[in-house]
């Protein structure tokens, strides 16, 4: 019953949660902000970071790298208005299970990890990508950079030492993943 509930709750409509396109998506400035101007761009860029650090190893550098391309990849394809079903229900999702996963600092094998994440990664960059204006190039690119730095600081906070502050930022992640719960709900 559980599990009937969830998927309901994943497959509820839902408003749009901070794409709402127009005047903001205009040059490297506004493409850099943009990361910053949503809680649900905050979790997810973020708990990306964090699961990162907290499995250690390549998967700091691989697992945010995948994300990107994914983003990038995504954003293209928003561009030419391929349009794809429950984009906003989709970046809950991936809210969801990315603190999910940083809250369990769970092990999963490193390509399908990087696999997930790469489609997290597409549906946050469809997202975008479908509002760029004439100056996309410029606005990816400041997104690319402001999520990388998203990311970045995740892994860094993740991989301080001490297990006590490691587990206040798994309780983080659960915490982002009953926040994007609670979104869906509303």
């Amino acid at each position: 019953m559980r599990h009937i509930a969830f998927l309901a709750a994943l497959l509820a409509p839902l408003p749009a949660l901070a794409h709402p396109g127009g005047e903001h998506v205009h040059g490297l400035v506004a493409g850099f902000a943009h990361p910053f101007s949503g809680v649900d761009h905050l979790a997810a860029m973020i708990a990306v970071g964090l699961w990162a650090g907290l499995l250690g190893g390549t998967a700091r550098l691989l697992l945010p790298a995948a994300f990107l391309v994914g983003m990038l990849l995504g954003g293209g394809v928003g561009m030419f208005e391929a349009g794809l079903p429950m984009i906003e229900t989709g970046i809950l999702t991936s809210i969801v299970v990315l603190g999910a996963l940083t809250c369990l600092a769970a092990r999963v094998p490193l390509p399908a990890g990087m696999a997930m994440v790469a489609v997290f990664g597409a549906l946050h960059g469809h997202a975008h990508g479908a509002e760029m204006a004439s100056d996309a190039a410029a606005y990816a690119v400041g997104m690319l950079a402001a999520t990388a730095l998203l990311h970045g600081l995740g892994v860094v906070l993740a991989s301080a030492s001490g297990e006590g502050y490691r587990v206040a930022l798994r309780m983080a992640g659960g915490l982002a993943s009953m926040a994007a719960l609670v979104v869906a709900f509303v």
